[in-house]
C-alpha cells in the first residue's frame, strides 16, 4: 500500500476547477493508474481527500495499493516547470510499514472527511430514506456510534472531565469542520433533478487510541463510511503532538 500526497498550484485554472469538482478529482486519481480500467468493478479500492489547510495549501491525498503516476495532474493543477527541473511534483511513500506497525494501545492524531448519514422516514408507512446528519452533535455522534468504532478498531479518546467546555458536550476529543454540501451532476446529460449526487461531508480531527490494530487497518486502507468515491472514507493518522 501507498500513501501519496500532491499539492495543489490554486493559480491555475485547472487547479480551481478540481478543488469544485469531485467528479474531476475522482476522474484524474483514477486516471493516475495505468491498470485500472473505469468499468473494472473488481479494481482495487483508491481512497482519497482534499484537506484545504490555507488558501495556498490545497492538498490531495490519496492511499492506493500501486504507486500513482501523478504527471497529468502536475501539468493541470502544479508546478509542471519545476517538477521538468527535477522538483518532484507529489510525493509517494510506502504505507505497509506504517500499517504494520500500529498497536493496540497506541495512540494517534486523526484525520477524516466523512459523510455522516443515518436512514429515516419521512412520514409515517414510508421507506427508510438515507439522510446526511446535519448538526455537529449529530455528525460527531455518527462518528462516536460505538459499533462503527469497534468495527474500524479504533476508540476516540474522551475528554477529561477538568478540560470539558460544556457540561453535557465536549466529552471526546474531537471536532467537525469544514461542512460541505457537495451537488453535482453525476453525468453530462443530468437535468435539475435527474442524476444529480447530492453529498454532505465533515472533516474530522481529533485523538483515538487503537483497540484492533488489524480492524483499524483495514479501515485506513478501505474508507470509512458512504461516498469513498467523492473524496470521503480517507483516514490519516499522526503521532499525538
Amino acid at each position: 500500500m501507498y500513501l501519496t500526497c500532491f499539492r495543489f498550484n490554486t493559480a491555475r485554472p485547472g487547479a480551481r476547477k478540481l478543488l469544485t469538482s469531485p467528479q474531476a478529482t475522482h476522474a484524474g486519481v483514477m486516471s493516475a493508474f495505468p491498470t485500472l480500467l473505469p468499468t473494472q468493478d473488481s479494481a482495487p479500492r483508491v481512497l482519497w481527500r482534499l484537506d484545504r489547510n490555507a488558501k495556498a495549501e490545497n492538498l490531495l491525498y490519496i492511499v492506493s495499493p500501486d504507486k500513482p503516476d501523478l504527471t497529468h495532474l502536475v501539468e493541470q493543477a502544479g508546478w509542471p516547470a519545476a517538477a521538468a527541473a527535477g522538483t518532484p511534483g507529489w510525493q509517494t511513500y510506502d504505507y505497509t510499514a506504517f500499517l504494520n506497525s500500529l498497536s493496540q494501545g497506541s495512540t494517534w492524531s486523526f484525520r477524516l472527511t466523512a459523510n455522516p448519514v443515518h436512514y429515516a422516514r419521512v412520514k409515517d408507512g414510508a421507506p427508510t430514506k438515507r439522510t446526511a446528519h446535519r448538526t455537529p452533535t449529530h455528525q460527531i455522534g455518527w462518528l462516536l456510534d460505538t459499533d462503527r468504532q469497534q468495527r474500524c478498531g479504533f476508540a476516540v479518546l474522551p475528554t477529561p472531565h477538568d478540560k470539558r467546555l460544556t457540561e453535557h458536550g465536549d466529552t471526546h476529543q474531537v471536532t467537525v469542520t469544514d461542512h460541505r454540501r457537495l451537488d453535482f451532476a453525476k453525468h453530462e446529460e443530468a437535468t435539475a433533478t435527474k442524476n444529480r449526487v447530492q453529498v454532505t461531508t465533515v472533516t474530522y480531527n481529533g485523538r483515538l487510541q487503537v483497540t484492533d490494530p488489524e480492524a483499524l487497518r483495514r479501515a485506513l486502507v478501505q474508507g470509512i463510511g458512504k461516498a469513498k468515491a467523492y473524496g470521503c472514507g480517507l483516514m490519516t493518522l499522526a503521532p499525538l503532538t
